[in-house]
């Protein structure tokens, strides 16, 4: 994995914490997420430091494996048992990727125009995972829905 790369998911696996407090704060704040106002919040901090602590798995196996697969399905059993409509919880996902993003330019690890390269190529697959999460998690969600078990 290219050096940036690396410090980009070892940051999101050190720092999980400080980024999930952000997180938090942002997305109860966010005028497209009200639901997560009134949610416990060591519930939702947790939700967020887990994803941001498999982040890097997710991140450098080739192929989407079955047990990322199996985070996106429990973190969307988790959010439609929290009552979380799936739009919100769909926009939390991204309020996740932002967050990572701004974090890791905070820490100025892609500082260079010699790492442009290499910074569009980390961004790339974050992107990707992120897509894969949202297809994920909204198939999870219609599943839960159709079984009669709708919270929105």
């Amino acid at each position: 994995m290219r050096t940036y790369a690396f410090k980009y998911v070892e940051l999101a696996e050190q720092h999980a914490k400080k980024m999930a407090q952000r997180w938090v704060r942002d997305v109860r704040d966010n005028v497209k997420t009200p639901t997560y106002k009134n949610l416990n919040e060591q519930k939702i901090i947790f939700q967020c430091i887990r994803f941001y602590q498999q982040f890097s798995k997710m991140f450098v196996d080739e192929k989407i494996a079955n047990n990322v697969q199996e985070f996106f399905k429990r973190y969307a059993e988790e959010s439609f048992a929290m009552g979380i409509p799936m739009d919100e919880a769909i926009y939390a996902l991204f309020l996740m990727r932002r967050h990572i993003w701004l974090y890791a330019e905070f820490q100025l690890i892609f500082s260079s125009g010699i790492d442009r390269q290499q910074a569009m190529d980390t961004l790339n697959r974050t992107i990707l995972l992120f897509d894969y999460a949202t297809y994920e998690v909204t198939k999870d969600y219609q599943e839960l829905m159709k079984r009669g078990n709708t919270k929105e």
